[in-house]
């Protein structure tokens, strides 16, 4: 506990923090609608092989097929995008509260919403003991905000404040919008990626006549790299994603210090949310990264931290403590 209470000797300007993680995440969002777009020509470059289409000949057609993919996996992503923020609260239970019903939270989020000018979310509580919080909504003007029945229970009123102020910060920094867009984008690569991969398997008999004209080794050579590049793209995609939402919190925390006015709430919030023991019954991999802290504490990771969904605790407590 001392360890993660550690503060910097220089200090962390709020403004600086928050400055540096839009640019952040400025550039992996432009890295990875580069990378989709990437994926979507390597997609194209295997059907119009196995079509009998001469790459090397002919690239016009290889864009063609790969633009009318990005249509389709738009059309998809739009109907799911829409959807999304019915099924994050469905998987994550809970019950909408009025302010009658749970004064102290509805007050709370009432009062950051005057501070921060943005809409009053709707207000929701999840009957589960273990402390945690989480914001869904496509925009400020339809966002909800979810605390559990632990972080209630177990916080003090400035440190409730303090969580659902990085929560509404979430809300007007467009998060849920943008990691709800990256994540079905995430989940059509990995199927698109699957359907490549079933097409290129079971169409390598039917199709070897038509690869073969004109195509040549350096037809052959473009194809192989678009196979290995659909291979590793689920992989590279989530690995993005993840590191998006992990920049995302970081920006979450900052800006919700300056709205709360007490990153010293916040961080101590975050050190009690990090050491209960109580496990979060509604925790699952679909959902985790919305939640203030990783729910998923059983689940050990590996590379750095590549695949954790949310920062180190221990960074965003120090980082927090250095702003006060």
């Amino acid at each position: 506990m001392a360890e993660m209470a550690e503060v910097p000797r220089e200090r962390v300007l709020v403004y600086d923090r928050i400055g540096a993680n839009k640019r952040s995440t400025l550039l992996l969002l432009v890295g990875f609608i580069f990378f989709v777009a990437l994926f979507a020509v390597a997609a194209a470059t295997i059907v119009a092989t196995y079509s009998g289409v001469d790459v090397v000949e002919d690239p016009a057609t290889v864009l063609q097929i790969a633009a009318f993919s990005v249509l389709i996996a738009t059309g998809v992503g739009i109907v799911m995008y829409y959807a999304s923020t019915a099924v994050v609260l469905t998987i994550n239970g809970g019950h909408q509260v009025t302010k009658e019903e749970e004064p102290e939270l509805y007050r709370t989020v009432e009062n950051l919403c005057i501070g921060s000018g943005l809409p009053m979310p709707k207000v929701w509580v999840v009957e589960d003991d273990a402390p945690n919080a989480f914001a869904a909504g496509r925009s400020p003007d339809i966002a909800h905000v979810a605390a559990t029945r632990g972080l209630l229970n177990k916080l003090d009123g400035n440190e409730l404040e303090a969580v659902m102020a990085h929560e509404m910060c979430h809300v007007g920094n467009y998060d849920t919008r943008l990691l709800t867009v990256v994540a079905v984008m995430v989940g059509l690569v990995a199927l698109v990626s699957d359907l490549m991969l079933r097409f290129t398997w079971f169409g390598s008999g039917r199709r070897s006549s038509n690869r073969d004209k004109g195509n040549g080794a350096i037809g052959l050579i473009i194809l192989a790299v678009a196979i290995i590049l659909v291979v590793l793209s689920p992989i590279v995609a989530t690995l993005m994603r993840l590191a998006l939402s992990r920049q995302r919190e970081y920006l979450a925390d900052s800006c919700g210090a300056l709205l709360c006015r007490n990153p010293g709430a916040l961080a101590d919030a975050l050190e009690k949310i990090a050491a209960d023991p109580v496990p979060l019954q509604s925790a699952n991999k679909a959902t985790a990264s919305l939640w203030i802290e990783n729910p998923l504490k059983e689940h050990s990771s590996f590379l750095n931290g590549l695949f954790n969904t949310h920062p180190p605790v221990q960074d965003r407590i120090r980082i927090l403590r250095a702003m006060g």
